[in-house]
């Protein structure tokens, strides 16, 4: 149970950094294209955002499993 416990915690871990990664680029991507006028790149870079915190909100969701 110590093991399963364990890598399930890692996989949040990894999860929770990745959606914030993901997140963070979105942002990247969003202020380019704020900067640009592209609204295509406008509307990829929020969805982006929202991808990024969906993820990390899935992790967290995943946590409270065990």
């Amino acid at each position: 149970m110590d093991l399963t416990n364990t890598i399930i915690e890692l996989i949040v871990k990894f999860c929770t950094m990745g959606g914030g990664l993901w997140a963070v680029w979105g942002v990247i991507i969003l202020a380019t294209s704020l900067k640009n006028k592209n609204g295509s790149d406008l509307q990829s870079g929020i969805w982006q955002i929202v991808g990024g915190i969906m993820i990390i909100a899935a992790a967290v969701l995943f946590k409270s499993i065990t």
